[in-house]
């Protein structure tokens, strides 16, 4: 019989592990400030509209990956990438000035608008093309991993929760509707920036099942 701490402990740990999901869905673009190199280690330092409201320790996600704020002063706030973070993401090429895609981790009490997302990148991808459709805009991606996507389901890019259309291997493309443009880095982008990638968590652990 589990006793009631074990328990208890054991329910802790599991809404810290879902304390930590994101949806997708942008709340804000940042702006880097400063960047600070530390052996391998970089700290940037950003902007936000939701500074005020962050405290130290707190998780959010930057172009999809994960980052801990860990200072604060005035209208600004600090995270720091390590040599891990740096070589599969896209930080390592921000510059400053870089817009930057925001979301604070979730609500227990919240809509999940978009898809769990966990704010680990897989990998990053390379944008091969953008179509102006007359209304919306269709963004081309091409990545080197064997992670799979499939039509109709959804992946992130950069912190963005979207959904695949023209699924092929090593290539997918995705449609923008003028909001989504506006309000995240999308507007920024041109024909071979890197994106952050996070695949689908259901179709890794399935792509997974079916390996072994």
């Amino acid at each position: 019989m589990i006793s009631t701490s074990c328990s208890n402990n054991y329910l802790l740990s599991l809404l810290e592990l879902i304390q930590d999901m994101f949806t997708g869905i942008i709340e804000a673009l940042g702006t880097v400030e400063a960047i600070r190199k530390e052996g391998e280690n970089i700290h940037f330092t950003l902007s936000s509209p939701f500074t005020h409201e962050l405290k130290i320790d707190q998780s959010v996600a930057h172009n999809g990956c994960c980052l801990t704020v860990v200072e604060l002063a005035n209208d600004q706030y600090v995270v720091t990438a390590i040599h891990e973070t740096l070589i599969k993401t896209n930080l390592g090429s921000w510059v400053v000035g870089t817009k930057v895609n925001l979301e604070r981790c979730m609500l227990m009490n919240g809509r999940l608008d978009g898809h769990i997302v966990q704010g680990h990148v897989d990998t990053t991808a390379e944008c091969i093309g953008i179509e102006d459709q007359d209304g919306s805009w269709k963004f081309t991606f091409h990545y080197d991993s064997s992670d799979v996507t499939v039509e109709k389901g959804s992946v992130t890019v950069n912190g963005t929760s979207l959904t695949v259309v023209d699924s092929k291997a090593h290539e997918f493309s995705v449609c923008i509707i003028p909001f989504t443009l506006e309000h995240t880095n999308f507007h920024t982008l041109k024909i071979g920036d890197r994106i952050n990638l996070e695949f689908d968590i259901i179709g890794k652990y399935v792509a997974k099942m079916l390996q072994a």
